[in-house]
């Protein structure tokens, strides 16, 4: 039985590769000014809060917006806000980009394994080819076929998956 091939036969046209291209250089301009590389001890020394801590800052938070009366006088609550509303933005940013990430992944996988199906029908035929003599395929085929584990004296392609 043939295996599904072209799974994913959609591909971007020369514009909107450019396009994709060009957001992404704007989106890196863009976040430019905000954006810090922290080192492995800088990222271990600050960390990510846990989700239990940022449950007690968005209540902080709630408190300073509902009764700011019962803040601390001793924060920057300009600043405070500041942070949260920037955090909050790069959450949702994060999110989008995670998701579009994923669908570029999804692709990238159908079309390895439409590579992938259609190289193995290419070897299979110059494994015909090579058998019967025709210029050229035989060393094809030997260039080929390492990429195959032997099992005894068989150098075919792995079976393929139903």
């Amino acid at each position: 039985m043939m295996g599904l091939t072209n799974l994913n036969s959609t591909h971007l046209s020369s514009a909107k590769i450019t396009a994709a291209q060009d957001a992404i250089a704007a989106l890196e301009t863009a976040l430019a000014e905000i954006t810090v590389n922290l080192s492995p001890e800088d990222r271990k020394r600050y960390g990510s809060i846990n989700e239990q801590n940022k449950l007690f800052v968005n209540k902080v938070y709630d408190y300073n917006q509902s009764q700011n009366n019962l803040s601390s006088p001793e924060v920057d609550w300009e600043e405070y806000n500041n942070d949260h509303r920037s955090r909050n933005l790069m959450e949702a940013l994060i999110s989008r980009l995670e998701s579009i990430i994923t669908r570029l992944n999804n692709a990238k996988t159908l079309h390895d394994y439409d590579n992938y199906q259609s190289a193995l029908v290419d070897y299979s035929y110059t494994t015909y080819k090579a058998g019967s003599s025709a210029p050229g395929f035989e060393d094809k085929y030997k260039d080929l076929k390492q990429f195959f584990v032997k099992n005894g004296t068989s150098t075919a392609p792995p079976e393929e998956t139903k």
